[in-house]
């Protein structure tokens, strides 16, 4: 075997002159181990909520699709069930999430494209059919209709005679996000915020298993955000969140412990694991000591995580099979309670069948084949894990700081504060790319010259004629003499301060469409327009 030639002279290096080669005890200065580190399962849950870690219960394999009409991603989701996802998880297009119907002039093009159409009630019963809703749990990455397709969702189960205190899920619902990153807004802010603590008091009485939010920082990681970034304006959104249904008479105890959160799992392995862990101990922090929350489970950041669509390049797409790997890995090391992994092709489309079986085999391979969830959090202790899960936390602490500083989330979103600190952080990481800082295998380095050839998922432009002619049929055969009383209720609801949602459930039920109740909706709180930030 060949020897080592390197000599180690026994010099020191010294240390205002070269960077920290490594972390030592001193790295941690002033880290208590029982006040910022403490077991799992207890406060402030560094090392994560349950005690078990994955021994107890593996974290729930949630494949993100949908595509098409419902037809077609109802076979999807069957499939996904069939190949041994835990839990479903609904992509919506375009017209679904900023509330057009599918023939509306603005959904051209856009039907199904980037998710599933859904125009009313039937197009839901298409889409859930043969999947018993008391048996899986179901995901909704939905926002400015949240409450729409959530009543779509709720009135699909009683069809299927489901107790809705037995459905169990997600709604995203988180509308401060999408004025940041995202953009799929319809009504002002404000308006904005009433929808979405009418679904906190309407699950809290009849869905109790329903988590009601998940306050999304993967949205503004996608956008160009750090990790600390990540961290604070997530975080920042769900006290906003808090704030408004105190406002509405809800009690932090009411509404956090249906609260979920959704995080990137992005490049850097290690700072990755250690930023789930950083927020799990912030969260546990603002919401006993900022909210004095009593019940323990107001406390725990229980999140959903998706490896990182930003970070897919369409040169060399089988290389991010293993960039997904790495980054699913990381969030099970943080201790992610649910998990998507992305596809290699999803950087040219949405994925295929063979591409979405893969990424879900992924994450079989951590489960069942790595012995990764059989210590619970067993990065624990490491200095360089710790050291660096300190400097997140205390990096989001600042930022929320200066958020409070501008009069909270709203305010600082209307100031442009948030949006430019996401501007700046994607623009300086930009530059690392261009400059050859930062290396992307097969972009900037290790490129090869003849472009890789993967079969992709091919949307038949003739799924959106059909929805279209679905959807006109519907009209027709409806009974017009409930459909126009029923939003006619939504509209004198919006006027009032009644909870919006048991009137939006009588007009999906009567057949009304997502556009005609979002219309409803905008005749009385207007549209959004949002201001420029330079």
């Amino acid at each position: 075997m060949a020897s080592d030639s390197r000599k180690d002279d026994g010099r020191k290096p010294d240390p205002a002159s070269t960077p920290e080669l490594f972390d030592t005890p001193e790295s941690l200065a002033g880290w208590s181990p029982e006040r910022d580190l403490g077991l799992p399962g207890e406060y402030p849950f560094t090392r994560g909520i349950y005690s078990s870690g994955y021994r107890g219960r593996l974290w729930t394999m949630r494949q993100y699709a949908g595509f098409g009409g419902a037809r077609e991603s109802n076979q999807r989701y069957r499939y996904l069930l069939e190949q041994g996802t835990t839990g479903l998880s609904v992509a919506f297009d375009l017209p679904t999430q900023i509330g057009l119907d599918s023939d509306h002039p603005m959904a051209a093009g856009e039907v199904g494209r980037v998710g599933v159409a859904i125009d009313s009630l039937e197009d839901m019963e298409t889409l859930f059919e043969g999947i018993p809703l008391d048996r899986v749990s179901t995901s909704m990455t939905i926002n400015a209709t949240a409450p729409i397709l959530l009543a779509l969702y709720f009135a699909v189960a009683e069809k299927q005679g489901v107790s809705l205190e037995r459905v169990s899920g997600t709604v995203q619902n988180d509308i401060l996000k999408e004025y940041i990153a995202r953009g799929t807004y319809i009504y002002p802010p404000a308006p904005a915020l009433r929808l979405v603590t009418d679904i906190f008091s309407f699950c809290r009485e009849r869905a109790p298993e329903w988590n009601t939010i998940s306050v999304s920082g993967y949205h503004i990681r996608e956008a160009g955000s750090t990790a600390a970034q990540e961290i604070a304006f997530t975080l920042a959104n769900a006290i906003a969140y808090l704030e408004a249904a105190a406002a509405r008479g809800l009690q932090p105890d009411d509404v956090a412990p249906r609260m979920a959160f959704f995080l990137n799992a992005h490049n850097d392995f290690l700072e990755e694991a250690a930023k789930f862990r950083a927020a799990r101990r912030l969260w546990a922090r603002i919401a006993r000591e900022r909210f004095h929350a009593k019940n323990p489970r107001s406390w725990m950041f229980r999140f959903h995580a998706q490896t990182a669509g930003s970070t897919l390049t369409a040169q060399q797409p089988d290389v991010n099979i293993v960039r997904v790997t790495l980054q699913a890995l990381a969030a099970v090391l943080g201790g992610t309670q649910s998990l998507h992994t992305n596809a290699r092709d999803e950087a040219l489309a949405l994925p295929t069948e063979d591409s979405a079986l893969l990424a879900l085999r992924t994450q079989q391979i951590i489960a069942f084949e790595s012995g990764a969830p059989n210590a619970v959090d067993p990065l624990a202790g490491s200095f360089t894990v710790e050291k660096k899960t300190n400097e997140l936390e205390s990096a989001a602490e600042n930022l929320i700081e200066k958020i409070d500083a501008l009069g909270g989330m709203l305010r600082a979103i209307e100031a442009g504060f948030v949006q430019r600190e996401i501007q700046q952080a994607a623009y300086e990481a930009q530059r690392k790319i261009e400059s050859g800082e930062q290396t992307v295998v097969g972009v900037n380095r290790y490129q090869e010259n003849s472009p890789a050839s993967v079969p992709t998922l091919k949307i038949d432009p003739a799924i959106e004629q059909q929805q279209v002619e679905r959807l006109r049929a519907l009209r027709k055969r409806r009974d017009p003499a409930r459909v126009k009383p029923a939003l006619d209720r939504v509209e004198s609801a919006a006027r009032s301060d009644q909870n919006l949602m048991p009137v939006i459930m009588g007009a999906v039920k009567s057949f009304a469409t997502v556009g005609e109740i979002s219309d409803a909706l905008r005749n009385v709180f207007g549209e959004y327009d949002e201001s420029v930030v330079i």
